[in-house]
């Protein structure tokens, strides 16, 4: 469910930041970490976030300030902040400012990741959770039923191919980081890993080939690219 899925985590501990981002991207989350309020009121602007994680006491923008502007710009997407403090007007005011859940410090991996994952089936559409049909080019693909369809011809993919490819849509026109792929899909950065996955971006190259319009471009030795050309 979490492919592609991109989290804003804002915490200025640089050990809690550390754990928390390399814990959730281990869950699948695309984890953008940043240390202060104005940070991460730029990331949230350049757009595509779809929870944030937020300390309440930053640098710079409180969690509380920053929640305020991320609700004039979005008024859905989901909220958690994190807290030393455990007073129960702070917590009303973070759902003042429109928080959807709050956790107070110390806290497991496992509270916050069952929290998001509860804050997430209740903020997020159904489309928007479980969106798993996709239009590339003149393709429909279905991650569901992981299938590849073009006019009447429908290629089957295996579970691999079809995370690989789903992470690609999701990402549509933009950088998917290589060794991100790797241990997301793979579970391992090795060479071994890195070599079965140009397998599989070779086999769906082919499958693409029917639209020349379609095309995974590589961006050297960084990662990929599924683009389209109008």
């Amino acid at each position: 469910m979490n492919l592609g899925i991109k989290l804003l985590v804002a915490e200025d501990d640089p050990n809690l930041g550390t754990i928390l981002k390399a814990y959730l991207t281990q869950k699948g989350y695309t984890v953008l970490w940043t240390k202060d309020g104005d940070e991460a009121l730029n990331v949230f602007d350049e757009g595509d976030i779809d929870a944030c994680i937020l300390d309440v006491m930053m640098p710079a923008k409180d969690g509380f300030t920053v929640a305020k502007e991320i609700r004039r710009a979005d008024k859905k997407v989901p909220i958690i902040f994190l807290t030393a403090k455990n007073l129960e007007e702070d917590k009303l005011k973070g759902f003042e400012v429109g928080a959807d859940d709050y956790i107070t410090k110390p806290f497991s991996m496992e509270e916050l990741l069952a929290r998001l994952n509860a804050t997430m089936r209740r903020s997020f559409n159904e489309e928007r959770i479980d969106k798993n049909v996709f239009k590339i080019g003149n393709f429909t693909f279905d991650y569901t039923h992981q299938t590849l369809t073009l006019g009447e011809e429908v290629q089957r993919l295996t579970a691999k191919e079809s995370d690989l490819l789903k992470i690609f849509a999701v990402n549509f026109n933009q950088l998917v980081d290589r060794n991100t792929t790797l241990e997301r899909i793979w579970k391992d950065d090795s060479y071994f890993a890195a070599r079965s996955m140009d397998v599989y971006i070779t086999k769906l190259r082919k499958y693409l080939k029917a639209d020349p319009s379609v095309e995974i471009v590589n961006v050297h030795g960084v990662g990929f690219k599924l683009t389209h050309k109008e």
